[in-house]
């Protein structure tokens, strides 16, 4: 039996098979199609935050890069500190958090449009 795309079996095919490569995908590729009312927003803007481990070996001390922060540096500092909370809850089910580099630390100054928040989760 020879198949083309142009059946119909072909077209199911090709959907079901997106579909399935699409439902894999992660939780910040199906945030980016949330409507703007669902979004969470942080001094009357929303803003572009994210939390990596800073090293393999140590899942405990980790990073928060927040983009846009040139909107509000409050509402930076306070989406960067959700964050935060998000991945330590997560990682370890609570939001205690020893802040290196914190959100009401001083010394914050964006640079190129982000800052950077830095700390430990301690469960």
């Amino acid at each position: 039996m020879k198949t083309s795309l142009k059946s119909p079996r072909a077209k199911v095919l090709m959907i079901l098979v997106a579909a399935t490569a699409l439902s894999g995908c992660g939780e910040a590729f199906r945030d980016s199609f949330r409507s703007k009312r669902d979004r969470v927003t942080f001094d009357g803007h929303s803003y572009k935050a994210k939390a990596n481990k800073v090293s393999r070996d140590t899942r405990d001390h980790f990073s928060v890069t927040v983009s846009r922060a040139n909107q509000s540096l409050l509402g930076a500092r306070q989406a960067g500190e959700y964050e935060a909370f998000k991945y330590c809850i997560a990682e370890y089910g609570t939001t205690n958090v020893d802040w290196l580099v914190g959100p009401e630390d001083d010394t914050i100054i964006p640079v190129d449009d982000k800052i950077t928040l830095e700390g430990f989760c301690r469960p």
